[in-house]
């Protein structure tokens, strides 16, 4: 059950990693129980200061600054249980980082395990990772993965870390890299899928994507074909845009539906796929390359298929 509470006066001292943050951005991220009305309302009336001086929201913050917080009306909801590191699911994540530094961890995720808690789950793939890096105050997720996708995931610990990666995503200059198992023969001559995508969300709350050439989006995938089979083709697709479901859509509307897609598959095909024991989406994110933040360097990481996509590849007849 939650309740109103008053807080008092807050003094909070502004770090080096936030330094360059708008100062309504910064207090959101703080205050979440907070709505942003109120956050505006109370920085437009000067109330927020900054060295005790008033700021406009867009006041970009500096380390060593003091911002003053007034009196704010929150909402006092029942603390969450931390997330258990004795939890097989968090521990085993350990096994899956690729790589790690004092900047960032390039996570090779499981298939099944939401990014982060929300929609009924108590916890994801962000919140085990706090779990496990207490120290690590910082770490948030530089993009994400549908929750059935395996492979590379990029998480920042830094702030500084974090916003010099949406920049790069930005412009796009993180090449993602991922491998499908689909429906037929792919056609040679597919190299581009541009088909613009429009996002629904149906009354249950869930998520569907169409192609809809007047409302959708701009999207763009590119694809190249690793393997025939003469069940399937193993495509490697490469999204240029980051829209949501972009792969699987992009490939089902050419007819190449993604295996044991349950959104957008074609059923006899994933019929076929689970008889040979595959029980989970064939889409995997196996490379990611992008600019490393302190180095400067080009870092490229690969994650490995796990069993479950390995063994039914084994099992098909090749072309």
């Amino acid at each position: 059950m939650t309740e109103n509470i008053k807080t008092p006066v807050q003094y909070i001292d502004v770090e080096e990693d936030y330094s360059g943050q708008r100062i309504d951005n910064f207090l959101m991220a703080r205050l979440k129980t907070v709505p942003k009305s109120v956050i505006y309302r109370v920085l437009r009336k000067g109330e927020v200061r900054v060295n005790k001086k008033r700021i406009k929201p867009e006041y970009k913050l500096q380390a060593g600054d003091q911002v003053r917080v007034p009196p704010l009306i929150v909402h006092d909801e029942p603390e969450k249980e931390p997330v258990s590191t004795g939890l097989s699911m968090v521990k085993n994540l350990e096994s899956h980082i690729i790589f790690e530094d004092n900047d960032l961890i390039v996570l090779n995720k499981p298939t099944g395990m939401a990014v982060h808690g929300g929609s009924g789950l108590s916890f994801g793939v962000i919140e085990a990772l706090r779990a496990l890096r207490p120290t690590a105050r910082h770490l948030e997720l530089v993009h994400r993965l549908d929750r059935d996708t395996s492979g590379c995931l990029l998480i920042a610990k830094k702030r500084s870390v974090l916003t010099n990666l949406h920049e790069q995503l930005r412009l796009k200059t993180v090449e993602k890299k991922y491998w499908a198992l689909v429906a037929g023969q792919w056609d040679s001559k597919i190299k581009k899928v541009t088909e613009p995508l429009r996002k629904n969300t149906l009354q249950s709350g869930e998520r569907v994507v169409r192609v809809d050439e007047a409302l959708g989006k701009p999207s763009e995938t590119r694809f190249k074909i690793l393997q025939r089979y003469e069940e399937g083709t193993l495509v490697e697709a490469f999204p240029v845009t980051g829209r949501t479901h972009q792969i699987r859509v992009h490939t089902a509307c050419k007819g190449h539906a993604i295996a044991c897609d349950d959104k957008y598959g074609d059923n006899e095909f994933t019929s076929q796929m689970q008889k040979l024991g595959l029980n989970r989406l064939y889409l995997h994110a196996k490379t990611l390359s992008f600019t490393h933040p302190g180095t400067g360097e080009t870092l490229t990481c690969e994650a490995p298929l796990d069993k479950a996509l390995s063994s039914v590849l084994e099992k098909l007849k090749r072309k």
